[in-house]
């Protein structure tokens, strides 16, 4: 009898609600986020503007509350990691090649966008309506702001770069130690997946997460301010979209001989879940597993995307602080010559770990204008905007991030290709199927 329940097609066990893909909720999530933001807006419903934005900033908060540990134990287990890879420092020296070549492509891009269309023209801002930051970067300030003055400060303040410093340092240290450290890096990679593990759960919200930030966009900025800034706002996204959908397969088409096609349906969770949270680290987790699944051996990809997390940004610190000082000049009216876009490039290619990663990237572009000698009062105009621009920029990041690994397996001939080939379109939904059997049988 149990066993013609159990048959049944008309059994209670037999309903199932259908799968959504993970892409497909996240696209729901922001379709429904602009409508909310604009009914909000449009109606000015108050406890709407604000219930979504308490849905995206928790979002957000939960991100970043794994921030500074995930960032720490990544880089330290994936320094360790890479003597388990034949030809480590040569892999390693290439990863850091490919970035800076990338992001010197991305700079000229950004710096062609801006000469052309003259983005500070016509936007009725003065020098009057900007406003220093609070915080301002500088060369010096970089420089000396790598080292902690001690172990505790980088992870209370959440200041990336020198977590990335220790992290480095304990790495090293432990690969000197041998055997001694072996219980620390046990413990380390345990704690590790825990974060990762946690953090899954956090990804899995993204399309909550995407309904208020999107939500909250639409409801505080509206299409007044973009208006505003049309030009600008152009710019930036169709440079973004030039490096990551014009420069991007053409690298992967004639330099790893590989469909870049593939390459977009494996990565493309990862440059969702970028765009929505507005944050490289935050999207780390999601970013190594489709770059694995994209056919990088797990070693170095353990290695390249955290390195990439913290210091691979060709959204925010090559495209955008090209564009951006080309319109803060226009708006104050200081000419820039040749040298002055040279240093553009040299800031956007070096300094570009300023940025550590996190959403913004005010300290690169405050360090960008401090190079060239432009008024910090600048950073205020843009301010405003940067909501709105940092989704395109951030999404550019990430897929850079998951695109040099593939470049470089594939010239080090170490990439699956098969694997690459049938990449997940949806490895979040792939990566519970397993736990689910379980629980079913």
């Amino acid at each position: 009898m149990s066993s013609a329940l159990k048959a049944s097609p008309q059994g209670p066990s037999s309903f199932r609600l259908p799968k959504v893909p993970f892409w497909a909720q996240i696209l729901l999530g922001l379709v429904l986020g602009v409508v909310l933001g604009w009914i909000a807006r449009s109606g000015d419903v108050g406890w709407l503007v604000t219930t979504l934005d308490k849905i995206g900033s928790i979002f957000v908060q939960l991100l970043k509350l794994a921030v500074a540990p995930l960032v720490f134990f990544a880089i330290l287990i994936s320094i360790t990691n890479l003597r388990n890879v034949n030809n480590a420092a040569r892999l390693a020296t290439r990863t850091l090649l490919w970035f800076m070549a990338t992001s010197l492509i991305a700079v000229a891009i950004g710096l062609a966008i801006g000469l052309i269309t003259n983005p500070g023209a016509g936007t009725d801002l003065t020098p009057k309506d900007g406003a220093k930051p609070d915080h301002a970067g500088s060369w010096l300030d970089f420089l000396t702001g790598i080292v902690p003055t001690d172990v505790i400060t980088p992870f209370t303040e959440l200041n990336v770069l020198q977590i990335v410093f220790l992290a480095a340092v304990a790495g090293v240290a432990a690969l000197q130690l041998g055997e001694k450290a072996k219980p620390i890096l046990t413990l380390s990679q345990s704690v590790l997946e825990l974060l990762q593990k946690a953090l899954w759960w956090v990804i899995r919200l993204a399309p909550l997460g995407t309904l208020g930030l999107i939500g909250t966009a639409i409801a505080d900025y509206g299409w007044n301010l973009i208006g505003k800034y049309a030009t600008f706002t152009a710019d930036i996204y169709i440079g973004c979209a030039l490096v990551m959908f014009g420069v991007y397969p053409l690298l992967l088409a004639t330099v790893a001989k590989v469909n870049p096609l593939s390459f977009f349906k494996g990565a493309w969770p990862a440059i969702q879940l970028a765009f929505v949270s507005r944050s490289s680290v935050g999207t780390m987790p999601l970013t190594q597993k489709v770059t694995e699944r994209l056919g990088v051996p797990k070693e170095y990809a353990s290695f390249a995307v955290p390195f990439g997390s913290t210091t691979k940004m060709d959204g925010c610190a090559s495209i955008y602080p090209a564009i951006a000082a080309i319109f803060i000049a226009q708006i104050f009216d200081v000419h820039l010559g040749i040298g002055d876009y040279l240093l553009i490039a040299f800031v956007s290619v070096i300094g570009s770990a300023a940025t550590a990663g996190l959403t913004g990237a005010t300290v690169m572009l405050t360090l960008t204008l401090s190079t060239l000698g432009l008024p910090l009062e600048g950073v205020g105009l843009l301010m405003a905007i940067d909501p709105v621009l940092d989704m395109m920029r951030t999404a550019t990041n990430v897929a850079g991030q998951s695109l040099i690994p593939v470049i470089v397996s594939a010239r080090e001939k170490i990439l699956d290709h098969d694997a690459y080939a049938h990449a997940s379109a949806s490895p979040l939904d792939d990566r519970e199927e397993p736990e689910h059997q379980l629980a079913a049988a």
